[in-house]
């Protein structure tokens, strides 16, 4: 089951891209963050909604707001694909062990080996404020994160 609305988000430790080692706490009372996990990289709905975001940055930015994308491909395979999609947020690599961070948030999908589309908006506490899980095919909508940061 999926955190909740009202919980504490679990912390975590994970290496991003470029290999920095990247902690939700590290974002405690600085910046809300917007932690938002998906299936794999270089696939159409996961480049789309990634690349949604990236042309959208000044939305988070402007809310004082970090965005994490997580997936449970490599390090290396998450380097090459900021790079070709001209990603410059972190992109967080729960390879191994696998899928522990999805599993955490209860996102993962055991029998695929990757997380669901799930995000979650943590506001600068660390309590998650506002939640949405679908399904591999169904792409999230970009304007009820903003709607969502906007009520913290």
């Amino acid at each position: 089951m999926a955190i909740q609305v009202g919980d504490k988000a679990p912390d975590f430790e994970l290496k991003d891209n470029h290999g920095r080692t990247v902690k939700l706490s590290d974002f405690h009372g600085e910046k809300n963050v917007v932690l938002l996990f998906y299936p794999f990289a270089f696939t159409g709905v996961c480049t789309g909604e990634l690349c949604e975001l990236r042309d959208n940055l000044p939305k988070f930015a402007d809310r004082d707001t970090q965005l994490l994308a997580v997936s449970n491909d490599s390090v290396h395979t998450l380097r090459v694909f900021a790079e070709q999609e001209g990603l410059e947020y972190p992109l967080l690599s729960d390879f191994w062990p696998h899928g522990e961070v999805s599993r955490a948030y209860g996102v993962l999908d055991e029998d695929k080996g990757c997380a669901v589309r799930g995000t979650f908006v943590i506001d600068k506490e660390g309590v998650v404020r506002w939640t949405v899980v679908n399904g591999l095919p169904d792409a999230r909508d970009l304007n009820e994160y903003v709607k969502a940061l906007d009520t913290l």
